[in-house]
């Protein structure tokens, strides 16, 4: 299964437009659709549309799309080069925008390719023991990937690789091969990153997610090294870099986040769902 499939987005018959019925699957545990879904089905859908890889993508989360509706993607070359593509998806449910994505899409060629910076330095995923979840529900996109805290080489137990640096071993095992989408989606945890410096009391919703894409290597599992730079004036910011088993950097992203604390009535009102007519052809 490709990513494509694996969130469920379909094409049209116009070739700028596609639909992402957001099912159950591919949504948190409050029957929302998870801000990772939607920046990978906008670059799904940017590659289709393009017929080129994406280089980088950037997504502004405005509102939250329900279970149940679906969210319409139309796709905007505005610059298509000989190498390079300029594009942006704007995903909405019946007349309200819910995400807007902004990328650039192409592949060149350059003698020489390197990475910088190691991953840390953590046991194997065998070893390491399963994510606890907050929530019970067991058919939310969480359900469809496999989870274990990296313990840092030394310890007993989930622990900061250093101040605000934690790590996270994951795998989609549906997935048969990488993908933009396949890192959108595993890069969408800078707030699991901020729950776990607070201890779990606080929760956070995604106001942006900026992917970069280095190497879709193959890999069983890949190492999410998770960094929370800054948590101030209710907001978190913080970046995530991909790793795959043998130590290659797939993918960097990054979040701002709205930081709501989980002790009872100490936080604003959720934005609200968006429900929808059928979507529009």
């Amino acid at each position: 299964m490709d990513a494509r499939n694996w969130l469920g987005l379909e094409p049209s018959h116009n070739p700028h437009r596609w639909h992402l019925p957001v099912s159950k699957g591919i949504s948190t545990g409050h029957r929302a659709m998870f801000g990772g879904s939607g920046l990978g089905a906008a670059i799904a859908a940017m590659e289709g549309t393009s017929g080129r890889p994406v280089v980088w993508a950037t997504a502004q989360y405005l509102l939250f799309a329900k279970v149940g509706t679906v969210v319409d993607f139309d796709v905007t070359l505005a610059v298509h080069g000989k190498k390079t593509t300029q594009a942006r998806a704007v995903g909405h449910v019946g007349g309200t925008e819910i995400i807007t994505v902004n990328a650039a899409l192409g592949s060149r060629k350059y003698p020489e390719e390197k990475t910088y910076g190691l991953p840390p330095e953590v046991q194997s995923p065998e070893t390491c023991p399963v994510r606890e979840r907050f929530s019970d529900v067991d058919d939310s996109l969480d359900s469809r990937i496999e989870q274990r805290w990296a313990i840092p080489h030394g310890a007993s137990k989930p622990t900061e690789i250093e101040p605000g640096r934690i790590a996270v071993w994951s795998r989609m095992p549906e997935l048969l091969e990488p993908s933009a989408a396949t890192f959108a989606v595993l890069g969408d945890y800078v707030p699991m990153g901020i729950s776990f410096t607070e201890g779990g009391r606080a929760g956070s919703t995604s106001l942006d997610n900026t992917l970069r894409v280095i190497d879709l290597s193959p890999s069983d599992w890949y190492l999410l090294d998770i960094r929370v730079d800054a948590i101030t004036n209710g907001f978190g910011h913080g970046i995530i870099h991909i790793w795959s088993q043998d130590g290659t950097l797939c993918a960097i992203g990054s979040q701002s986040c709205i930081v709501r604390s989980r002790e009872p009535g100490s936080h604003s009102p959720p934005k609200r769902l968006v429900e929808s007519p059928k979507s529009t052809q």
